[in-house]
C-alpha cells in the first residue's frame, strides 16, 4: 500500500479522524478523538506503519508475518509495527487497520459525548 493510499483509507474511517505531525515532519498520525491509532513514518524504505492491537493478537500476528514485529518507540505490548514489503495482502493491512481504529475509538467506553472525562468533585 502506497502512503496515498494508506491516508485516503485512513481518513475514509470517519470525518472525525485527524492527521498531523505532532512529532516532526517525517511521521504523519492518524487520530480519532485525538488519539493516534496509526503512524505513518515518511522517511523509511520500505515504508511502515505502527498500530494498536490487542496484545493477544499482536502476538498472533508476529507469528503469522515476519513483517508484523513489536512496535518500534512503542510499547510493545500494545502496538506492532507493519513493515510494508508486499509480504502481507493490502486487505489484511487494512484489517489491521480496522482493528487499531476500533480498539481506539472503543477506549471511548464510558466517556460522556463530548469524549471529556467527568471532572472529580472535591
Amino acid at each position: 500500500m502506497t502512503v496515498d493510499a494508506l491516508r485516503e483509507y485512513c481518513l475514509k474511517k470517519s470525518e472525525k479522524v485527524t492527521e498531523g505531525f505532532p512529532f516532526g515532519e517525517d511521521i504523519l498520525v492518524f487520530k480519532i478523538h485525538e488519539k493516534i491509532f496509526l503512524l505513518l513514518p515518511l522517511d523509511v524504505h520500505p515504508q511502515t506503519i505502527n498500530l494498536k492491537c490487542d496484545p493477544e493478537r499482536a502476538i498472533e500476528l508476529r507469528e503469522r508475518y515476519a513483517a508484523v514485529q513489536p512496535g518500534y518507540h512503542m510499547n510493545k505490548k500494545h502496538w506492532n509495527t507493519v513493515i510494508l514489503d508486499g509480504s502481507i495482502p493490502p486487505q489484511e493491512i487494512r484489517t489491521m487497520i480496522d482493528h487499531s481504529f476500533d480498539l481506539v475509538n472503543g477506549d471511548r467506553k464510558g466517556l460522556p459525548r463530548n469524549g471529556k472525562p467527568k471532572r472529580k468533585r472535591r
